[in-house]
C-alpha cells in the first residue's frame, strides 16, 4: 500500500510539471511568443531571475516534446529517491546550471528544460559513484546505455542549440549528487602527537 501511494505521488509530480510546461507553451503561443523573453540573457543586469523561468519555456512543440520525453524518464528515476530528493536536486540543477549559463553563456536567448534534463542525467550517473548501491549502479548503467548519446549535447554542434545549458546543467547534476549523497566521506583520524620520548617498547618495561 505504501509503495503504491509513493508511486502515485511520483507520477503526480511528473504529470504536474509536464502539464505546467505544456500550459505555459500554449499561453506563449497565444501571446505571440512574448514569454520567450523570460529566457536567460547572459550578463544582462536585472535578468538573473530568468534562471528559474527559462526551463519552462520552449521554442516550439517539437522542442517541448523532445524535452518532455527525456524528462519523464530521468525525473522518474530521480524520484525513486523520494519527492524531497527530486525537489532538492532539481533546485540545485536549475539554480547552479542556470547561473553558470547567465555568467558564461553566449549572448543569446537561452530557453528550454534541456539543462534540467542534462542535470538529471548526470545526477543519475554520478550518484552511482557517491552512493554505490546495487540499485544506483544499475540505474547509472541503464542511463548510460539508453541516454549515453546525450554526451554529445555538451559540445557546440549547432548554433541554435544551447550547448552551454547542457554542459552547465550536467555539471550542476554532479554537484547535486555530491551534495545530496547519503554516505558521508570516510574520516581518517590522525595519531595524537606527544612530547614523551620513548627509547624502548612499553610492553618490555617491568
Amino acid at each position: 500500500m505504501k509503495h503504491k501511494q509513493a508511486a502515485i505521488e511520483r507520477g503526480t509530480v511528473i504529470a504536474l510539471i509536464c502539464a505546467v510546461m505544456i500550459g505555459i507553451h500554449l499561453v506563449d503561443i497565444l501571446l505571440g511568443g512574448w514569454l520567450k523573453s523570460f529566457g536567460i540573457h547572459p550578463r544582462e543586469v536585472g535578468s538573473a531571475y530568468t534562471v528559474v523561468t527559462s526551463p519552462w519555456l520552449h521554442s516550439d512543440f517539437g522542442h517541448l516534446g523532445a524535452n518532455l520525453s527525456a524528462f519523464i524518464v530521468l525525473a522518474a528515476l530521480c524520484l525513486l529517491n523520494g519527492v524531497r530528493y527530486f525537489v532538492k536536486s532539481s533546485l540545485i540543477i536549475i539554480l547552479i546550471g542556470g547561473s553558470l549559463v547567465w555568467l558564461f553563456g553566449r549572448s543569446a536567448n537561452h530557453i528550454g528544460a534541456s539543462g534540467w534534463i542534462f542535470g538529471l542525467w548526470s545526477l543519475a550517473i554520478a550518484t552511482a559513484w557517491y552512493d554505490r548501491s546495487y540499485r544506483n549502479i544499475v540505474i547509472a548503467l541503464g542511463v548510460l546505455f539508453f541516454y549515453g548519446g546525450l554526451i554529445w549535447g555538451v559540445v557546440p554542434t549547432q548554433s541554435a542549440i544551447s550547448f552551454e545549458g547542457h554542459l552547465f546543467g550536467a555539471i550542476a547534476g554532479v554537484i547535486a549528487a555530491a551534495t545530496l549523497s547519503r554516505k558521508p566521506l570516510p574520516v581518517i583520524s590522525q595519531p595524537v602527537a606527544t612530547n614523551e620520548l620513548k627509547f624502548w617498547p612499553q610492553d618490555k618495561v617491568r
